[in-house]
């Protein structure tokens, strides 16, 4: 599995950006995919992830509200809308692939449930 990451930019505080994970190889239906990100000087965090088993989606408590993840399954690819961006939402975005995706919030924000992990693309929000 290999994943391309795209959509990063700067934005001004209270703008929007649209991630893009686009993903090639087989998809595992008991897998998902998560989006994590990585401030300069912290360490990486979850951010939302997606189940396929039953599409349920798990978010971080910064994302409620703020990020919308969605999945086109023709283009093998799930976008992260962010809007309401605020300054401390900068960071660089991963994105990453699990084959086996155990339910519930800690397994999908747990870094080490993911097998592939895309590039990065960095998100700079100015004040």
């Amino acid at each position: 599995v290999q994943l391309q990451a795209s959509g990063g930019g700067l934005v001004q505080a209270g703008g929007s950006l649209r991630l893009s994970c686009t993903t090639s190889g087989r998809t595992h239906s008991r897998g998902g995919l998560g989006w994590f990100r990585q401030a300069p000087g912290k360490a990486r965090e979850f951010v939302v992830g997606i189940r396929w088993s039953g599409g349920l989606i798990y978010d971080a408590d910064f994302a409620k509200g703020r990020f919308t993840l969605t999945n086109d399954n023709a283009k093998n690819t799930v976008y992260l809308q962010m809007d309401s961006l605020k300054p401390e939402d900068t960071a660089v975005y991963y994105c990453a692939a699990a084959t086996d995706l155990a339910y519930g919030y800690n397994n999908v924000a747990r870094e080490t449930s993911y097998n592939y992990w895309g590039q990065g693309t960095q998100v700079t929000v100015s004040s």
